[in-house]
């Protein structure tokens, strides 16, 4: 397919300048005008094909603001878009949220901009896995994180988000089960051990984003930054980088308790681009490093966005038996939560 050149043309200008004004505090204006034409394009094609386009917390803010019609953590934008009456969705995140957007959504097309954007965590564990577990532990209820493959969540018991997996393994101990099995995050289980009288046996996968923050991190930030500055920490983190932070929650968690409490000083323990769509909407909160990049989030981008649009692929499949076990742990979980 050829590819157009795009144009930073007045009109381009006009259409795009309220997000420019929103972000001009990331990008120079001369990154800008190399951004801009997608972003118009991209908008202005996406209506015309009756497209929703979902973008998860950690994409860039050129993609979070520009063109992002949903935006947040990875189950919400599945949720908000099974109640659109868009025909296609263009998700911008990695594969498995795709999948998660197929299940909740089967009856639209679904578009990964790039079939290779993965997940670390995602590729920890298999259905094989799964059912090889159930048979070493008969009877202990398997709690599965959202951030896995369909094919996971459908040999799973019930699902669980960061935000409510305490919730989803207590619910479980009041039900009579004193022990349950957490995958594939081993640091999300073990920050959920920690809380929670159930005994909890984990899978030992980890995310390779968050793996890598250390508590040396924390208090070299904190002695830095001064003692005003605030520790948001995502609870894929180790439990001792947990222990060092002030505030534990997942990406909407941590979205919400900036906007609500509007700290001087921030550091947000979690994927970089995180810091720059907070920053975006709270200018009056100084976000500090640390932050660690997650290579797949970042094999999105307007470019692939546009291509993805115009050729309508790739597309997303999820056998339909799959998708159909898959999504009755996902609804489990919406009861127990």
């Amino acid at each position: 397919m050829q590819t157009q050149k795009l144009e930073y043309t007045d009109e381009v200008a006009q259409a795009t300048a309220p997000i420019f004004e929103k972000l001009e505090g990331q990008y120079k204006e001369a990154h800008w005008k190399t951004l801009a034409p997608y972003i118009y394009e991209i908008n202005r094609l996406k209506k015309e094909k009756n497209a929703v386009i979902l973008a998860h917390n950690y994409m860039t803010p050129d993609i979070f603001y520009g063109v992002g019609d949903i935006t947040g953590d990875s189950l919400k934008l599945a949720q908000v878009a099974a109640t659109s009456d868009a025909d296609m969705i263009i998700q911008c995140g990695v594969h498995f949220m795709a999948e998660t957007s197929k299940v909740l959504c089967p009856e639209k097309k679904v578009i990964i901009p790039d079939m290779d954007a993965g997940c670390s965590l995602a590729e920890s564990i298999t259905a094989e896995d799964i059912r090889k577990l159930k048979a070493e532990h008969p009877g202990v209820p398997v709690v599965t994180y959202v951030n896995t493959s369909a094919e996971v969540k459908a040999e799973s018991d019930v699902c669980c988000t960061s935000s409510n997996a305490l919730k989803i393994v207590n619910a479980l101990g009041a039900q009579g089960h004193d022990t349950v099995i957490m995958t594939p995050d081993m640091y999300l289980a073990q920050n959920v051990a920690n809380e929670s009288d159930v005994n909890v046996l984990f899978w030992e996968g980890s995310c390779m984003v968050h793996e890598r923050f250390t508590p040396e991190d924390v208090r070299r930030m904190r002695q830095q930054h001064g003692p005003d500055v605030q520790v948001l920490a995502h609870p894929e983190c180790p439990p001792e980088v947990m222990a060092e932070a002030d505030f534990s929650g997942s990406t909407s968690q941590i979205d919400d308790y900036i906007k609500e409490n509007q700290p001087p000083k921030a550091i947000l323990l979690t994927e970089c681009s995180m810091s720059g769509n907070i920053a975006a909407q709270n200018p009056e909160v100084k976000l500090m490093g640390t932050c660690q990049m997650c290579p797949h989030m970042k094999r999105i981008s307007l470019p692939k966005i546009l291509k993805s649009l115009q050729t309508e692929g790739p597309e997303v499949h999820v056998d339909p038996e799959i998708a159909e076990r898959a999504k009755k742990a996902v609804e489990r979980m919406l009861e127990l939560s």
